[in-house]
């Protein structure tokens, strides 16, 4: 399963407290050391999609505290620095203050919450007037943040459409995915992705009207299409309203992001194999009263595949 949203909290590591203590003889004065500084906190992107998996039962992630100062003047050992990996596409939102970044390519490093001071030791505060000082600082708290991560899956195409398209179907053709298929809706519960000479093909599980509320699959999938360069609006030929279908899915785009249908856009008639030559001719034209790119395709038809092919290598 594909888990594409998280709430989790990153803190970085605590200072390290200060030491109090004296040489042997209290006469001589305060050897407490400082404490080591807190581990930084970082995030790296990874082209690995699954990578939010991991953090679906965790709460938190956190850098090493520093160590406690010592005797002798010895300081704490500094906390190690943390690096945890999130997907490419996934965007942090800060829920106390909005704050938002993204991790937009693969190996992207950043510094999230920084590692708290450590606390001196007393052997810091002796002076003329206090020559024996008993006490010392605790060391200070790493920086603490909450944030919902919600992961946009990044892709050159996606398949977009209604209920039992021919998405799946078609993704297995194109490139060397296995995904599970059947004649009824909601086959496809997550989004899939597969590779086709070198370029990222996302199927993204069908849209019903009401999706942008949340109705059927709902809002978990719109989100993957705001990152994709091109969108492949599948529509199947044996559907009576070839135009309907393309507005509903059109109206839940807009509903939830009108920049959506900005976005470069072809339309794609599946399953031509299951109509006669006439009534694919018919819906064709209906169709490109859409002034859209207009294409065929049955995952039965060579010829249609590879017409398909070529039309996305250029």
């Amino acid at each position: 399963m594909l888990i594409d949203e998280v709430n989790i909290t990153l803190r970085a590591g605590h200072g390290g407290v200060g030491k109090v203590s004296f040489y042997p003889k209290e006469k001589a004065g305060p050897d407490g050391g400082n404490g080591g500084r807190g581990g930084d906190l970082y995030v790296k992107a990874t082209s690995d999609i699954t990578a939010l998996n991991q953090y679906a039962n965790k709460k938190m992630i956190e850098a090493e505290n520093g160590e406690m100062g010592g005797s002798f003047l010895k300081f704490g050992k500094d906390g190690k620095d943390a690096t945890y990996t999130f997907p490419v596409g996934s965007l942090f939102t800060e829920v106390n203050t909005g704050e938002q970044f993204e991790l937009a390519e693969s190996d992207q490093v950043l510094l999230v919450c920084k590692g708290g001071l450590g606390g001196k030791g007393n052997a810091e505060f002796k002076s003329s007037r206090r020559t024996t000082p008993k006490f010392a600082q605790k060391g200070l708290p790493g920086e603490e943040k909450h944030f919902k991560v919600i992961l946009r899956l990044i892709a050159d195409f996606g398949l977009i459409g209604l209920p039992n398209a021919g998405k799946s179907s078609l993704l297995n053709e194109l490139t060397a995915a296995s995904v599970k298929t059947a004649a009824y809706p909601f086959t496809t519960l997550e989004p899939n992705l597969g590779v086709f000479d070198g370029k990222v093909i996302a199927d993204i599980p069908g849209l019903i009207e009401g999706a942008a509320e949340g109705k059927g699959l709902g809002i978990k999938f719109l989100k993957h299409i705001e990152k994709v360069n091109l969108l492949i609006h599948c529509i199947p030929s044996e559907s009576e309203d070839v135009l309907g279908d393309y507005k509903t899915v059109q109206g839940e785009m807009k509903k939830f992001n009108p920049e959506l249908l900005k976005k470069k856009e072809i339309i794609l008639l599946t399953k031509t194999d299951l109509m006669d030559k006439k009534q694919v001719e018919e819906k064709v034209k209906k169709l490109k009263t859409l002034k859209k790119q207009v294409l065929t395709v049955s995952i039965h038809d060579w010829d249609s595949l590879e017409k398909l092919k070529s039309y996305l290598r250029s």
